[in-house]
C-alpha cells in the first residue's frame, strides 16, 4: 500500500519550524542556516513529502538594493541598473531601486516595497547582508560576493593582473596601487591581481607603493591625499594602478598639478571604463556594466543557488600609459 504523502504543515511541525521556513528549505532558497535546511530536507525524505508539489512562485517585482554610500546615478551603477531594468522589462517584471539608509530598520525599508525577489548591488557590510538574507526572499548579488549566495562580478583579479602586466611591459619599475577600503570584495581582488602580476614578474611588492584612501573620506579628497603621499616618497612611483577610474582621474589631476608629464614621467591606469575615462584618455579595464545588471536579474529568475559567475573585462590602452619612459 502506497504511503500517504504528508503535507508541508505536517513537515514543518515535525521539523519544529514555520511553514514558510519549511517551504524555503525545500526550494533551496537563502535566509536559512545550513543545519535547518538539512533537517527539513532529511525529514522530507524520511516522511515521504512529495516534492513534486513544489511550484516556484513567479517573480513579478524585483527590488534592487544599493548601499547608501553608492548613489544610483553614479557612472558605474547607473548603466548597471539600466541593464537590470531592461532585462526586467523584457519579462514584464516591475523593478524598484532603493538605497538602504542607516536610520530606518532594514526589514521595514525592504518589505514596504513588497518585492518577490532582491538583487543587492555593490558593497554591503556582512551584518547588513545577513539581515537581508534572513527575509527569506530569493536573493542574488552583483558586484559583491558572499558565501552561499548567487553572485556575478567582473573578473576583478584578472583585470588588475592585466593592467599591472601592461605597465610592467611598458618599462615601469615602481608601480603603485591606489586602493580604496579593502573590505570591498572587488577592491581586495584587484589588489590581489596587482600583487600577483608583480610576483610573476619577479618584482617584490613595496609596501610604500600601496596607498590606501583613508576611511571616511570621499574619493575626491581621499584619492588626492593618497596620491600626494605617493609623490612625496623618496623614490616616487613611475606608474599608478588605481582601484577604479574615479580614483585614477583624481590621481591624474594631482600629477599634472605637480608639474608631471603623463605618461612620460608617470603612467596612470584605472578600472571600470566610466564615461569620463574616455574623455580624459585614461587607460582602464572595460566592464560591461549593463551586462552585469542583466546577469544579476538572470540569477534571480533562474533561482540559481550559490553560483559565482565572472564577467570578462578587457584592457583599453589610452594616452595615460601609451608612451614608454626613457
Amino acid at each position: 500500500m502506497k504511503r500517504r504523502s504528508i503535507s508541508i504543515r505536517e513537515l514543518a511541525a515535525a521539523a519544529g519550524v514555520s511553514v514558510g521556513t519549511a517551504s524555503r528549505a525545500l526550494k533551496h532558497q537563502q535566509g536559512l542556516s545550513s543545519e535547518t535546511r538539512e533537517r527539513v530536507l532529511q525529514l522530507a525524505a524520511e516522511l515521504g513529502y512529495d516534492t513534486g508539489r513544489l511550484k516556484p512562485e513567479p517573480i513579478r517585482r524585483i527590488l534592487v538594493l544599493l548601499h547608501s554610500q553608492h548613489p544610483a546615478d553614479s557612472p558605474f551603477y547607473a548603466p548597471l541598473l539600466a541593464g537590470a531594468a531592461a532585462r526586467c522589462a523584457a519579462d514584464g517584471i516591475v523593478m524598484d531601486v532603493r538605497s538602504l539608509g542607516p536610520t530606518r530598520p532594514v526589514r521595514r525599508q525592504i518589505l514596504e516595497c513588497a518585492p518577490d525577489a532582491l538583487l543587492c548591488v555593490g558593497f554591503f557590510e556582512p551584518e547588513l547582508l545577513h539581515a537581508i538574507a534572513r527575509l527569506g526572499k530569493p536573493l542574488a548579488l552583483a558586484d559583491l560576493s558572499a558565501p552561499g549566495l548567487a553572485a556575478v562580478n567582473p573578473d576583478n583579479q584578472q583585470g588588475a593582473y592585466i593592467a599591472t602586466q601592461h605597465l610592467l611591459a611598458s618599462g615601469r619599475k615602481r608601480i603603485a596601487f591606489l586602493s580604496g577600503p579593502l573590505a570591498h570584495h572587488s577592491i581586495r581582488l584587484r589588489e590581489r591581481g596587482y600583487r600577483q602580476a608583480l610576483f610573476d614578474a619577479g618584482r617584490l611588492a613595496d609596501p610604500a607603493l600601496e596607498a590606501l584612501i583613508p576611511p571616511g573620506l570621499d574619493i575626491g579628497i581621499g584619492a588626492a591625499l593618497a596620491m600626494r603621499e605617493l609623490l612625496a616618497l623618496p623614490e616616487p612611483p613611475d606608474a599608478v594602478f588605481a582601484y577604479n577610474d574615479a580614483a585614477a582621474l583624481v590621481a591624474l589631476q594631482i600629477c599634472r598639478d605637480a608639474g608631471l608629464s603623463v605618461p612620460d614621467d608617470i603612467a596612470i591606469a584605472g578600472f571600470d571604463d566610466i564615461a569620463a575615462a574616455a574623455d580624459t584618455g585614461l587607460t582602464t579595464l572595460a566592464v560591461d556594466k549593463a551586462a552585469l545588471g542583466r546577469a544579476g536579474i538572470e540569477l534571480l529568475l533562474n533561482q540559481t543557488i550559490d553560483a559565482n559567475r565572472l564577467q570578462p573585462v578587457s584592457l583599453i590602452v589610452r594616452a595615460t600609459t601609451a608612451s614608454t619612459p626613457e
